[in-house]
Formats: structure tokens, C-alpha cells, sequence
């Protein structure tokens, strides 16, 4: 039989649920006048030109073009390293690893470097891939750094996905004769797909929005240059670029259209990961 409430329970429940509510509208609200104020100042200021040319002193232009190549670059070069790397990471803690305590040791260094701020990362790139290593601050040595920096969301996303892949998966693969990593590439990796690619997706988005760690590694260069070139020369990203254009020049209409950029790729980004990920599931 259910049991009837008091009038001060009910009072109770009624204004918890209410402070809920509020607190959901005021967050909603809040990210709706950030996307769209942004966007109402940045459109507005978005022009052919400024995406298809390169800053010039010399003829007094303002343009974005080095910095969206730049910023594909690093999106590049740090997801060809890392997904390798934190991929296979968590598939050797996740399926081969037998000490569970170094397992446990593990997992707690990468929830640890998840934390970090990213300024530290910047320093650290900075002494060792700038000054130690030798490299100029560059696509590489800013890619290097981003790598450190989302490893750790990369291996604990694919990690819990590949936990939530049935046991009995593995035994049925096991019992009729699959080896070990036959077993891992064909049954269990496809069916925690949907895990890495969200892993993948919040990795691009740190990147796309990194900018701390960038200014000491990649460089403030706003000028155009190939892949190779800007491996070994300072090249700023769109967040590098917003930085600059908002603080040193006081450009604040390039600063709101770089930030409405960034906003559309991140969400171009999400949409092209999200739809590549249903297909490898279906195994298209």
C-alpha cells in the first residue's frame, strides 16, 4: 500500500524539484546567450576574405586562413600519435594485464594527468620538445604536447568501453578456437567502437579549444606555410590566433568571428566522429 506523504513532505519535495528545474533553465539559458551572442557578434564580422588570405602589414588585411590550416595540422599530427598509443594502452590494461595493482597505479597516473592544467603541459612541452629536444616551436612540438595532454582521456574512454563489452563475448570468441588478439581486434573492439570514438571526439574538441599549452610550444606565427614547414615553424592555431587578435590588437569583431569559427568546427567535428562511428559499428 503507498504510503500518503505529509503536507511538509510534499512542500519539501515540490521546492527541491523546483530548485532543480531552475537550475537546469539557468544553465540552459546561460549556453544559449553564449553560443548566440557569439555568434551575433562573430557572423556578422566573418568575410571571404578573412578566411581565404593570411594577415599582411604591407597591404593592412587581417586573415585566418594560416591559422584554420594550422589548427588541421596539429588536429593531425597529435591523433596520428596518440590514438596508437592510448588505444593500444588500454587495451593491454584492459585484456592482458595481470597485476591489478600495477592496473590500479596506472589508471590513478591518468585520472591524475587528466586534472593538470594545461599552462603546466605548455611549460613542461615547452623545457623538454623546445629546449631539450631541440625542436622549434611548431606543429610538432605543439602536436607533442597535445598528445600528453589527452592521452589520458584517450586510454580511460576506451578503457570503460571495452569494459562494457559482455564476458561472455570473449568465452563464446575463446571457446571456438580464436586466439587471444583475434579475439580482441574481431569481437571485442568492434562492439566498443561507439567508447573510442567518443574518446576520439573529446580529444579533437580539447585540441580545437587548446590554446595555454599552445602559446609556448607552437608559436604565435600567423604566416602560411605547408605541413612540413609548419612542423618546424612557429604557427598558431584559431585559439592562439583569437588570443593574439583579442589581447595584443585589440581586434575584438576577429576575435568573435575566430570564436564562431571554432564553434562550427567543433560542431562539424562531433557531427563527422558521431556519423563515422555508427558506420564502422555497422560495419560499413
Amino acid at each position: 500500500m503507498e504510503q500518503k506523504l505529509s503536507p511538509r513532505r510534499q512542500v519539501y519535495d515540490k521546492g527541491l524539484r523546483a530548485l532543480l528545474w531552475l537550475c537546469a533553465g539557468v544553465t540552459c539559458a546561460l549556453l544559449v546567450f553564449l553560443i548566440g551572442y557569439i555568434f551575433y557578434r562573430g557572423l556578422g564580422n566573418i568575410t571571404w576574405e578573412l578566411l581565404t588570405t593570411q594577415t599582411s602589414y604591407i597591404k593592412d588585411t587581417i586573415g585566418i586562413l594560416p591559422n584554420i590550416l594550422n589548427t588541421l595540422y596539429i588536429i593531425f599530427v597529435a591523433m596520428l600519435i596518440v590514438l596508437p598509443l592510448g588505444v593500444g594502452a588500454a587495451i593491454y590494461l584492459t585484456e592482458y594485464a595481470s597485476n591489478h595493482k600495477v592496473v590500479e597505479v596506472i589508471e590513478f597516473a591518468t585520472e591524475t594527468l587528466t586534472g593538470i592544467p594545461s599552462i603546466i603541459f605548455g611549460l613542461v612541452g615547452m623545457l623538454f620538445f623546445v629546449q631539450k629536444l631541440g625542436l622549434a616551436p611548431g606543429i610538432l612540438a605543439g602536436g607533442l604536447t597535445l598528445v600528453i595532454m589527452i592521452l589520458p582521456t584517450i586510454v580511460r574512454t576506451t578503457q570503460e568501453s571495452l569494459k562494457t563489452v559482455p564476458q561472455s563475448y570473449r568465452e563464446g570468441a575463446l571457446g571456438l578456437g580464436a586466439g587471444k588478439w583475434h579475439m580482441v581486434r574481431t569481437v571485442v573492439l568492434p562492439n566498443a567502437i561507439d567508447g573510442i570514438v567518443t574518446g576520439c571526439i573529446l580529444a579533437v574538441g580539447r585540441i580545437v579549444g587548446e590554446s595555454a599549452a599552445l602559446l609556448f610550444t607552437a608559436g604565435f606565427g600567423l604566416i602560411l606555410n605547408d605541413f612540413f614547414t609548419a612542423l618546424q615553424s612557429s604557427s598558431a592555431t584559431l585559439t592562439v590566433a583569437l588570443y593574439v587578435y583579442a589581447n595584443e590588437r585589440g581586434e575584438t569583431g576577429v576575435a568573435f568571428a575566430i570564436a564562431a569559427i571554432l564553434m562550427v568546427l567543433t560542431f562539424l567535428i562531433n557531427l563527422s566522429a558521431n556519423y563515422a562511428g555508427k558506420k564502422l559499428k555497422k560495419g560499413e
